[in-house]
């Protein structure tokens, strides 16, 4: 398997066992990218995208090509196709959560998918305590790491006691390579193959790929004892097989003694940078590695078979077989081993200037603790799968930590990260046939993973009867037999429907097959195809283009034609699907509907009142300084009979009358003024000749005689020129006349007064 990441960025995750993420169905852009001439099967209709469906419904638009039976489900549904004859990219997926697990769950998932179409999925990794330890020491015994081993003979004992702090179950293990046992690796002068350090005359151990020499033990003194006993060897090439042996610990776990529920890590111990795959051709050696166990009595026999692995192996197997590699390399060697360490996921490499034992113990140490913090996550995907699907890893680390792309570090013992891993599939096989995939998500350091099974579908089965093109396996025949065996009654005589072989291509009172716009085949309309778009119909009598345009697209572009009428979208209407159904435009900044004063009709406000204007009808000229209108408020106060809703905005309504009325009341009061102020006028003429009246009343009351009718007042007259009222019963007049100065004449005449019952007398 080969490992296989991309990454995306962080996103929120809920805290589920699992989620599923499909992707959402498309607009109008999603229909065009799902129908396409070339669309002619179920297969290759799901092909275009999972929003896409295939209608395998036998009387689905009847005549028209098959290409027509892939779109949205919507405007499947909208067409007339039953949901139930709607083949789709459904997406599932299923959770194991039968299996028991202490770090890593869930530990097994199904998937079913089709190219186009994702699922994501929650994997939980729990940080324990404190775990058990194997420890495999792989150590280069070629001639320059004389020194270096004889410092390492007293690490078993020192590391025991250090590593009490963190676990109380260590065990430890010990192996040793030089490098492939052949020329030009090696010196194959027959002096050398037994002892290749004869020239120096010093007896060595004979070249070898990798030789186990103690599975995994808790005794610490046999663990001492085996690395006191051991002598250098020695080869020709400065690059030693460290990767080739590194292999063979991780993958054969009998014989190294790996333990199911223990922390693995593997410490690679090396002076020297190693051979890389395709090294081997210069011994003639081109069999590329197969990743297996090929150990005989503790001896590596496959190394002068098989080329080295190549970095893409060893980071599967370490990964498969949950071991966390430690490289401690000579301070020569730090950037050579610096750059290999990024292609294998969770390595850690340190520097020793000297392999002494305090050195290693804390290079040990601390690659532990960084194990515990640091939790990571690899998916691999089986080789033949790998360029079909892709894979994305969002950390959700708990609080303290870090993320830092696919991990999350400074983790506590007890807290639990979440890695949200969303799968994809580009394609089919090129056969086109389903496939079950392989999928491991396996974090880093650990000994539990999530095993993903995928199924990929490819093929439709189209319900029950598996017609995915919507017909019968023999539909001509069928219909043929159908039109030959019609017979009507004429006249108490059964007429055979024979000689008219087309006659079930016309419509009821119709002389032209298919309507015109098709031809007659085995008795049914094959109806033509027109760049206006879909002719369909038993008669070819209906189409998806002769509807309403709004702005140049068919039914505004909210809608599917079906029968010259606009079926729109959800959330429109009209004729032409060119009217929202929702009020939200029509509400103004207070919340009110058309300010209260209006209609909301195809998204726009229509003011009931003429004296309003604007977008919401709240411009009002005439209106002065009236803030709210008052068109209403009658409707509100007999709204008894209204919905709650409706009382509810009416009472709000209402409300911000009130706080108006003064000013309304002036407005209201402007046309009675006049009236007011001509009623005020007359009320004080009136009052004024009442009060003239009384005046007379009393003036006269006080002029009557009080000693009796005919008593002399002695009112006389003592000037010239004037006129007096002596008596009320009588008055007399004077008049005077100058002529000569010495001689006037004057005339007194007196008028008695009569009284009110007297008449004139003549």
């Amino acid at each position: 398997m080969t490992s296989w990441l991309r990454s995306r960025p962080l996103r929120a995750l809920l805290l589920c066992c699992v989620a599923l993420v499909v992707c959402a169905e498309a607009s109008g852009g999603g229909a065009r990218a799902c129908w396409s001439p070339s669309v002619t099967s179920c297969a290759d209709c799901l092909r275009r995208g999972p929003q896409c469906a295939w209608c395998f419904q036998e009387d689905y638009l009847h005549g028209a090509e098959q290409s027509r039976r892939c779109d949205l489900p919507d405007n499947l549904r909208q067409r007339g196709c039953r949901p139930e004859f709607m083949e789709r990219s459904d997406v599932k997926v299923e959770v194991d959560a039968t299996l028991d697990s202490t770090q890593v769950s869930p530990r097994k998932i199904s998937i079913t998918l089709r190219p186009g179409s994702e699922a994501s999925f929650v994997v939980a990794v729990k940080q324990l305590e404190r775990y058990p330890v194997d420890l495999y020491n792989l150590v280069d015994v070629s001639a320059s790491m004389e020194k270096n081993l004889d410092h390492l003979k007293t690490v078993g004992v020192a590391l025991s006691l250090r590593m009490t702090q963190h676990t109380s179950d260590l065990w430890l293990g010990f192996g040793s390579f030089v490098d492939k046992p052949v020329s030009p690796f090696i010196s194959v002068h027959p002096s050398k193959i037994d002892n290749p350090c004869s020239e120096y005359q010093i007896s060595c151990r004979p070249a070898h790929g990798f030789h186990h020499v103690l599975s995994m033990t808790d005794n610490i003194s046999e663990f001492t004892r085996v690395m006191k006993l051991q002598r250098i060897s020695a080869n020709v090439d400065t690059p030693e097989g460290g990767l080739d042996a590194m292999l063979q610990a991780a993958v054969c776990q009998r014989a190294v003694g790996w333990r199911p529920e223990a922390k693995r890590l593997l410490l690679l111990m090396t002076d020297q940078s190693s051979h890389l795959a395709l090294d081997s051709k210069v011994a003639g050696i081109v069999t590329p590695h197969d990743g297996r166990c090929h150990l005989d009595n503790n001896i590596y026999t496959g190394s002068t078979k098989m080329d080295h692995p190549s970095l893409g192996l060893l980071s599967d197997k370490l990964l498969e077989n949950h071991i966390y590699p430690i490289f401690a390399v000579d301070n020569t060697q730090y950037q050579w081993y610096e750059e290999l360490v990024k292609l294998l996921p969770g390595s850690i490499l340190g520097k020793l200037g000297l392999f002494q034992a305090p050195n290693l113990i804390d290079l040990v140490v601390d690659a532990y603790k960084k194990l515990l913090s640091e939790v990571a996550v690899s998916v691999s995907v089986e080789d033949k799968a790998v360029s079909r699907y892709w894979v994305s890893v969002s950390p959700f680390c708990p609080r303290g930590s870090t993320a830092k792309d696919q991990s999350c570090s400074g983790v506590q013992p007890g807290q639990t990260v979440y890695f949200n891993i969303t799968v994809g599939q580009h394609s089919c096989p090129d056969d086109g046939e389903d496939e079950d995939v392989r999928m491991l998500v396996h974090p880093v350091g650990y000994n539990e993973s999530t095993v993903i099974s995928i199924r990929s579908k490819c093929q439709c089965k189209c319900g029950p009867t598996g017609h995915c093109d919507g017909t019968d396996q023999s539909p001509c025949r069928e219909s043929h037999r159908g039109a030959s065996q019609e017979q009507r009654p004429d006249h108490g005589h059964m007429k055979d429907s024979s000689a008219d072989p087309n006659r079930s291509c016309k419509a009821e009172g119709s002389n032209v097959n298919c309507s015109g716009r098709g031809v007659c085949e085995c008795g049914k309309c094959v109806c033509e195809q027109s760049r206006l778009g879909t002719v369909y119909g038993k008669y070819c009598e209906m189409d998806d283009f002769s509807c309403p345009y709004e702005k140049g697209q068919l039914c505004g572009g909210r809608g599917v034609c079906v029968s010259g009428e606009c079926v729109c979208e959800v959330g429109w209407t009209g004729d032409s699907c060119s009217c929202p159904t929702s009020i939200t435009s029509c509400q103004s900044a207070d919340g009110l509907l058309c300010s209260g004063c209006g209609k909301c009709v195809c998204g726009k406000c229509v003011c009931t009142d003429p004296q309003r204007s604007g977008d919401f009808c709240e411009r009002c000229p005439t209106c002065q300084d009236i803030r709210k209108s008052s068109c209403k408020s009658v409707d509100c106060h007999h709204s008894q009979g209204l919905s709650q809703k409706e009382a509810e905005l009416c009472n709000t309504t209402c409300a911000l009358h009130i706080g108006s009325k003064t000013d309304f009341s002036e407005r209201v009061s402007s046309g009675r003024l006049v009236g007011t102020f001509l009623c005020v006028c007359a009320l004080t003429v009136l009052c004024g000749l009442v009060v003239v009246a009384v005046s007379r009343l009393l003036l006269q009351k006080r002029g009557m005689p009080r000693g009796g009718a005919g008593a002399d007042l002695g009112y006389h007259c003592t000037g010239k020129d004037l006129s007096y009222i002596p008596t009320t019963n009588e008055k007399t007049v004077t008049y005077r006349r100058d002529r000569p100065p010495d001689q006037p004449v004057e005339m007194r005449i007196q008028v008695p007064k009569m009284s009110l019952d007297d008449h004139w007398q003549f």
